[in-house]
């Protein structure tokens, strides 16, 4: 798992306003809780209200709102590849898949995502 995915994972996690071990973290994620630690300092050091202790756990010191576009890579691929298979002639909501997938592809140029506009 990717270092930015995996950050992104863990704040999902503590947005539920509970405490959580880097212990259990490290299991949810697959990796060691040195791992964790070296994350927690990253987001902290980065301004995520995020407060921990060891032995105690982690805990988001306030409640945490990401931009509606946060997806994760399979989110967006689930996204992508459900308005193509939507967007296909025959569908009565293909003109609307592929208007919302370009909308897509506009919102977030760094995927690379071809949007294929058949509509203008």
């Amino acid at each position: 798992m990717k270092r930015d995915a995996r950050l992104y994972d863990i704040v999902q996690s503590l947005r539920d306003g509970r405490l959580h071990t880097a212990a259990e973290l490290a299991r949810a994620l697959g990796v060691s809780t040195r791992t964790i630690w070296r994350d927690m300092e990253m987001l902290a050091a980065t301004g995520i209200p995020v407060s921990g202790e060891r032995g105690l756990g982690y805990i988001l010191r306030a409640p945490l709102m990401l931009p509606p576009t946060m997806l994760t890579p399979e989110e967006l691929e689930a996204l992508v590849e459900g308005l193509r298979h939507v967007g296909q002639d025959g569908n009565p909501r293909a003109r609307a898949a592929r208007s919302l997938l370009y909308k897509v592809a506009t919102l977030l140029p760094q995927t690379g995502i071809d949007p294929d506009p058949k509509d203008d």
